[in-house]
């Protein structure tokens, strides 16, 4: 006989077995506590949004040929510790190293001026690499670099699908290429997404590791956050 519906859901289950009782993370943990964001409900067919990736890995995403293009940094001096060396050596069949790669931004380099900001173009054959090429004269990026960046850069992906989807580093907790507030700080996560968001970009963003270590501050899906995040600030509920 069908047991009788109750009327009270059964709360869902993640692991076989009993293993839930053992992955309770504890506060030594590192751990990220996502929070629900909108309506699952309602869609639109419209790129609104920030997915921001927590938890995942770029490189092993990008090796899996989930997406069509990346966004990252890149100077004229020294990209070894950059993303962009980084896939150039796991990449099959990719014929730039990190010296071929930094070669390429000294050429374009010579022509930049104060904080002027190149997107340069790098192809990898399975992925098309747009890197934002730091100015010679800054050892840093800075928000303002980055804002202009990322609109020529939104301008070049959203007029041509096929480099759609697209991945993007935060800039934060960067090797390479940091990135710096005008107090000459890193500036926060959202900051930054409000930035990519307000020049045009709607692809996805990956939180750099050090991000895994928040809890137990909150964390969202998606940009931009809900609006009651506004309310809190200004001391409503």
């Amino acid at each position: 006989m069908a047991r009788a519906a109750t009327g009270k859901s059964e709360k869902p289950r993640i692991y076989d077995e009993e293993v839930g009782l053992l992955m309770q993370a504890d506060e030594l943990s590192n751990r990220i506590v996502l929070l629900p964001c909108g309506d699952p409900r309602q869609a639109t067919p419209g790129r609104h949004r920030i997915r921001i990736q927590w938890g995942q890995h770029l490189l092993s995403d990008l090796l899996a040929h989930k997406y069509r293009s990346l966004v990252c940094g890149v100077n004229a001096k020294d990209n070894a510790q950059g993303i962009i060396s980084q896939l150039a050596r796991l990449l099959p069949g990719c014929q730039w190293n990190e010296k071929s790669i930094t070669q390429h931004a000294q050429a374009f380099a010579r022509s930049l001026e104060g904080e002027e900001i190149l997107v340069m173009k790098y192809d990898f054959d399975a992925v098309e690499v747009f890197a934002l090429l730091r100015p010679p004269s800054r050892e840093q990026f800075t928000l303002a670099m980055l804002e202009r960046g990322f609109k020529k850069l939104s301008e070049m992906l959203e007029s041509r699908r096929d480099r759609i989807p697209c991945a993007s580093v935060s800039f934060l907790g960067a090797k390479s290429n940091r990135l710096v507030g005008s107090d000459g700080q890193e500036p926060s996560f959202e900051r930054v997404l409000r930035i990519m968001h307000e020049s045009g970009y709607r692809g996805d963003v990956y939180p750099s590791l050090g991000m895994w270590e928040c809890a137990p501050t909150g964390v969202f899906p998606s940009f931009p956050f809900p609006e009651g995040l506004d309310r809190m600030r200004s001391g409503g509920f």
